[in-house]
């Protein structure tokens, strides 16, 4: 039987760790075994007509611009879209430029957003102070209770947006039942998914129209490259995301991409050790006389338990730390750690500890930030590659400064 009637040439048929490392590929006639990198602007054409007919997309998978197009960047998001399972995806600078089009593309002026008030503080400023400026109203509800964004939609509602787990309190959000709010008053839901990572839950398939990641996170998670990817139907996608992210122009370099293809091959090795880990810091700290309360998905003590394992299969890799002595005891805490760096980037190889309230939501009124249990003693941690007995020791000592 020759290899053309091989059916494991459909990717769809794929395991997700196969996904990773060969989804998308599109070798040169040079059958080079590592994706190339096209590092070009712009592209020339055999003919004027031939330039005409790309122009007026009759050219399937033609490009004429690195703005709206590039091989490499194709690579990416051909590959991401089978891990999703979505039909199409489109590529971004960074995350919170996927976020940004993922939102505003999808709203006119006169329009309504109904969000979940748990968000990163970036996120947040998309719909409650960017959206605004250009005729776009507002509303964030508490997104625990699904019946809250039910209350909250109106007539010229077009989008509900949240992510779950939140950042950085680890709230839950229902997908499914947000998504059926959300259709039944004519909005498309759109889910931040960074927290789960797409290995342990699938927003497209319990009814999210968009969803969108910060591909800086656990998909490079090495520090190395900023990116971002919006993924969903194809109509959508090559609509009225990728009109806007032709306009705005916040396009993946093509380098980028590359290392973001890169670190998709070691994806399903790295998120599986470090949520191994999540699992055992996150069981270690519960229950220590200095911490009022760990945050995990996975573990009993979430108040969401139940919602955590019927809609992720595991707990991911981050986990928040409410320690006893508020500010001044998170601080000394951090400071005093060897292994765990201060940090505000998470779903990295080494492991990062971060205080909200100070860093990633120093821009919330404090009314706010407690709202959303953003407390003064509140630590959150993205768990790495480290040996987990070495992190515990680490946040054992830590806490023992406290």
């Amino acid at each position: 039987m020759s290899r053309e009637n091989n059916p494991l040439l459909d990717p769809k048929r794929l395991g997700a760790a196969t996904q990773m490392v060969h989804g998308g590929d599109k070798r040169t006639p040079f059958n080079e075994t590592s994706e190339a990198v096209f590092l070009n602007s712009g592209y020339s054409y055999p003919s004027s007509e031939h330039a005409e007919l790309l122009f007026q997309n009759k050219i399937p998978g033609g490009h004429n611009y690195s703005r709206f197009a590039n091989p490499t960047v194709d690579i990416f998001q051909e590959r991401m879209a089978l891990i999703e399972g979505a039909e199409a995806g489109r590529a971004f600078a960074s995350g919170m430029a996927a976020v940004t089009n993922a939102v505003m593309s999808q709203v006119r002026a006169g329009d309504h957003i109904v969000a979940a008030q748990a968000l990163f503080g970036g996120c947040r400023y998309v719909v409650e102070d960017y959206a605004p400026r250009f005729g776009v109203q507002s509303t964030l509800v508490d997104g625990r209770d699904p019946q809250n964004f039910a209350r909250a939609m109106q007539p010229n509602t077009k989008v509900v947006f949240i992510e779950t787990p939140t950042n950085p309190t680890l709230e839950l959000v229902d997908i499914q039942a947000v998504a059926d709010i959300a259709h039944a008053h004519g909005a498309k839901l759109i889910v931040d998914n960074v927290f789960s990572t797409a290995l342990y839950q699938k927003p497209l398939q319990l009814g999210a129209d968009l969803v969108t990641y910060s591909a800086t996170k656990h998909i490079d998670g090495q520090g190395r490259v900023l990116g971002g990817i919006v993924l969903g139907s194809k109509a959508l996608i090559e609509g009225d995301v990728h009109t806007f992210l032709r306009q705005t122009g916040a396009t993946l370099s093509a380098f980028n991409a590359w290392v973001l293809l890169k670190g998709l091959e070691t994806y399903e090795l790295r998120i599986r050790q470090m949520t191994d880990s999540a699992e055992k810091v996150a069981a270690a700290l519960e229950g220590h006389p200095k911490v009022n309360r760990v945050i995990y998905p996975h573990l009993p003590s979430h108040p969401q338990y139940a919602l955590a394992k019927r809609q992720m299969t595991r707990g991911s890799t981050l986990l928040a730390i409410d320690v006893k002595g508020g500010q001044e005891g998170a601080f000394t805490l951090s400071d005093s750690l060897a292994v765990i760096l201060i940090s505000n980037n998470l779903g990295d190889a080494k492991s990062l500890i971060t205080h909200p309230r100070t860093t990633t939501h120093a821009r919330l009124t404090e009314e706010v930030r407690l709202e959303t249990g953003v407390t003064p003693g509140l630590l959150r941690l993205s768990v790495g590659l480290e040996s987990p007995d070495d992190l515990i020791a680490d946040l054992m000592y830590g806490l023992d400064q406290v």
